[in-house]
This record gives C-alpha cells, structure tokens and sequence, in this order.
C-alpha cells in the first residue's frame, strides 16, 4: 500500500489530474446509473419522487464537479472570478430572506460592489495580511458608520449585524477556498488546485457521512428545534470519516499522512458544524432552504451548497498557513 501511495505522488502534475478526473466522474457516473437503474426497478419517477432530496443533491454534485474542473482548467484567476461570482450570488440570497429597510441600500450597495469586488482583488494580490483583516476589522466598523449616516435608528444592530453576518459568511468565509491556488509550499509549485480539491472533497464526504449516520443511528438530536439529524455522535464519525479520507489523498497534498489526517478533520469538523449554524439562521428567517427555490446549482439554492465551505475554508486556510509557517 506504501508503495502505490508513493507511486501515485511520484506522478506529474497532468497525470494526477486525469487520475483524480477519472476517480471524481466515475464514481458520479457509477452512482447515476445505479439510481437509474433503481428507478427502473422502483416504478421510474416515483422513485424520485420518493427520492427528491437524493435527486437534488446528485444535481448539486454534478455542478458542483463541472464548475469546480472548469476552475481548474482557467488556473487561479478563472478560478478567483468563479469564487468570487459564488459569493455575490450567495451574499444575494442571504440577503433577500433578512429584515432590510430602504436606509440599508448604501450599505449593501458597499458590501456587493465595493467590499467583495476588494476582497477578492486582495486575494488575487496575495495579500495576505491585510485579507485576514480587511473585512473582520475595517468592513466590520465601516458597514455601521454608513449605516449611521442614513439617519434610522430603528432596529439599527439587528439590521447591521445581519449585514455583517453575511459579509462575513458569504463573502470572507467563501474568498479563503480560492487563497488556497495562491500558498507558496517548497517543491509544491503549481498543485495549489490540488489543496481546494482536499479541502471540496473531505468536507463533502463529512457531509454526506455525517447525514447518513444521523439517520442510521437515530441519536437524540442536540437541538431539534434547529435539525433533527445533528447529533454529537453522528458529528464525529462525519469528522473522523472526513479526515480518513483526506489522508487516503494526502499524496496530492504537501502534507504527510498524519498532517493531511489532521487538517482534514479540523476542515471536516469546522465544515459539518458551519452546515449547522446555517441551519439555526434559516430556521430564524423561517424558510427550509436559502433562496426558498431552485438556483444557480439547480438544487435547492447555492448558499445552501456552500455553506460548509464557507466556515471549513477560513478555518482550512488558517490552519495550514501557521502551521507550516508561510509567509505568502
């Protein structure tokens, strides 16, 4: 086993792109035609019909895998501007489900075209040092400061606060995964492509695992109210299985074994539990999906899809930078 793990990270960079190519699709167009060929037995669209949820989330994954391999193939810019286009696109749909007044229209015209255009702009200039403060420290004070000057003080820090939530969920949260491309490691150059894939697929893999073993196990939920299938037992084994399979892929990775066991937990982790903390805000807007409608991904909406994306890859990002001390 040592010795094809070693083989598979002696391979070039093109030749562990068709290999992981061929993994990603394969396993989709296996698990496709197996729901096909289930439905042929089940009775044909009453089988989705019964299935719906399974069928939006197939969807999901197959444009979500698309998009994510045509950002690969525009290399780090195309893959900043799609990152970046997911972010308006979410900080949209976040938005249109909050409580806003008409004086809140200079701070959201702020937070879309000036906030996130520089967000992303920063990232692209690898600045890193201000990118970790820009929008926690000045974007944080500036979003009030404008809002004061429209003159309405009702609901004033619930209307801000929402607007700074999302800024920071949608915007800051999402704008780390493409910071990835751009991490200079030692003898690592050109593969930072490699360290979003980790990142996609261990917290999607948390995901999946961590919803299956909810309703297997049928643990008490911790907070019903919010989600009947989360539960602490379900949350760990999501995790733990996370962090196994990004070890199974540590040969695409700078990190050893143990290091890409470890980071794939902390993404894991962080990325289930980011799932849940959207759930708390769609429960308080009192919608079962952002968006409330199919969207950009065809399945439920995009936010809905990149939320535990938005809280694994600040946490990710973070991580890997302090523990292998990089500057850049």
């Amino acid at each position: 086993m040592k010795a094809i793990f070693k083989a598979l990270r002696e391979l070039s960079v093109d030749q562990q792109v068709g290999l992981l190519f061929l993994m990603l699709f394969g396993i989709l167009v296996v698990v496709t035609a197996t729901a096909f060929l289930l439905s042929l037995r089940g009775g044909g669209r009453d089988f989705f019909d019964r299935h719906e949820r399974f069928k939006r989330d197939l969807r999901a994954v197959w444009v979500s895998a698309t998009l994510f391999w045509l950002a690969w193939v525009s290399g780090p810019v195309g893959a900043t501007l799609l990152f970046g286009a997911f972010s308006f696109l979410a900080l949209r749909e976040y938005i249109t489900l909050m409580h806003t007044r008409r004086s809140d229209h200079r701070s959201l015209i702020l937070a879309f075209f000036f906030v996130l255009p520089l967000q992303y702009i920063v990232v692209a200039n690898r600045n890193f040092d201000l990118f970790s403060v820009f929008i926690p420290v000045y974007v944080f004070l500036a979003i009030p400061v404008v809002s004061a000057l429209a003159g309405d003080p009702e609901r004033f820090l619930e209307r801000n606060a929402k607007i700074q939530w999302g800024i920071m969920v949608c915007v800051y949260g999402l704008s780390h995964a493409p910071a990835l491309l751009l991490l200079e490691f030692p003898r690592y150059e050109g593969r930072g492509a490699f360290l979003v894939f980790f990142l996609v697929f261990t917290v999607a893999t948390a995901q999946i695992v961590q919803e299956a073993a909810s309703r297997l196990l049928r643990r008490r939920p911790v907070a019903r109210l919010i989600s009947r299938s989360f539960s602490i037992r379900a949350w760990m084994i999501g995790s733990v299985v996370g962090a196994l399979s990004g070890a199974l892929l540590y040969w695409i990775t700078p990190f050893k074994v143990g290091q890409a066991l470890s980071m794939a937990f902390i993404a894991a982790a962080a990325g289930t539990l980011g799932e849940f903390v959207m759930k708390a805000l769609k429960r308080d807007a009192g919608v079962r999906y952002w968006g409330n409608r199919s969207s950009v991904t065809g399945a439920v909406g995009l936010l809905d899809r990149v939320a535990p994306l938005c809280f694994a890859a600040p946490v990710f990002f973070h991580s890997v930078r302090w523990y292998f001390q990089l500057s850049r």
